[in-house]
């Protein structure tokens, strides 16, 4: 049997799209649990909407986080396997079939990895999708941590490791693989198990969800040497090619161009891959994507060096539980 598991807060502009991808699925959910953590919009109305046409659960739990909702719909789930995706999204025709085909067919592997490609409706769209997303041959498939908007796993493997991590906000989905990976589960990655989502639509929206990410590493205590090398590149790196430049010779500032065409290097090769996905032709929109990304990838960095220190206070001050441990 297979469950497929969601939680949602106040979805209702988004969560149609979802449930009409879930009814299109080549193999459909045996059921599937919703968790809602206490809209204030429409999305309840709508999901009992779909009641007939869906195999669907609601669960109402006001004001839990997506970790507890997420871990309080593996608790009520009836199958052995359980497949997990976001509201906001929509799912690839196949997307349930061939994420949980591997764990049908492999009683050894406990984790099939999906993948998430953006599903961009502006050109400011193209441009944040192209410099925040992977592309496909961009994945290490044997050390690939998969979102939780694209992922299936045995339940008892959830259960085994305690599930999604409740004191966490942020970055949940990757403790949750990481502590799977500590347990010993294997994982195997479907890249034709493609989920669908919409990047943000504001620069203000994107500084906000790079901020909370960049906070939730510091809060679980994830990629210290990532954020290292981001603080040291801008904080050291790049003023010491200047006064290098400056004090010994001018030329010494094309570290900053190579720098530059490393640091943008993936983005503008996504580009052209998100704009023939769009069927965006015309050379306005070519030359506002390309200003745009390198403008995105700076503001990304900062707010994520704003938000890691954030998230460390936080632990320093909080004492959550070592993660890293399996067993008390």
């Amino acid at each position: 049997m297979i469950s497929l598991i969601v939680t949602v807060l106040n979805e209702g502009d988004n969560i149609r799209q979802l449930l009409d991808s879930i009814a299109g699925q080549t193999r459909p959910p045996d059921e599937i649990v919703i968790v809602d953590g206490g809209s204030a919009d429409n999305t309840v109305d709508i999901l009992r909407s779909y009641a007939e046409q869906l195999p669907l659960r609601l669960l109402t739990a006001e004001g839990c986080n997506i970790s507890q909702g997420r871990n309080l719909a593996i608790a009520e789930a009836s199958g052995d396997i359980i497949a997990a995706t976001d509201a906001g999204l929509r799912l690839d025709a196949h997307w349930l079939e061939r994420i949980t085909s591997p764990l049908l067919d492999n009683d050894t592997l406990s984790v099939a990895a999906g993948f998430f490609r953006a599903d961009p409706q502006t050109r400011f769209e193209i441009a944040l999708g192209a410099a925040t997303l992977p592309l496909v041959d961009e994945i290490d498939p044997g050390n690939f941590l998969p979102s939780s908007r694209s992922i299936a796993f045995r339940k008892r493997a959830a259960q085994g490791i305690g599930a999604y991590p409740e004191w966490l906000d942020y970055c949940e989905d990757l403790v949750f693989d990481l502590r799977l990976r500590l347990a010993g589960e294997r994982f195997v990655f479907v890249p034709g198990a493609v989920v669908y989502f919409r990047p943000r639509t504001s620069l203000r929206s994107y500084f906000r969800q790079y901020y909370l990410y960049a906070r939730g590493d510091g809060k679980a205590d994830l990629w210290r040497r990532r954020h290292f090398v981001r603080y040291a590149t801008y904080l050291g790196l790049v003023p010491g090619i200047g006064i290098a430049g400056w004090l010994v010779h001018p030329l010494l500032w094309i570290g900053w161009l190579i720098g530059g065409m490393i640091y943008l290097f993936r983005p503008y090769r996504r580009l052209p891959v998100l704009m023939g996905a769009a069927d965006l032709r015309s050379l306005a929109a070519w030359i506002q994507c390309i200003a745009l990304i390198p403008l995105m990838r700076l503001l990304g960095d900062m707010a994520k060096m704003l938000g890691y220190p954030q998230g460390w206070l936080w632990r320093l001050r909080q004492r959550p539980v070592d993660w890293k441990r399996l067993t008390d």
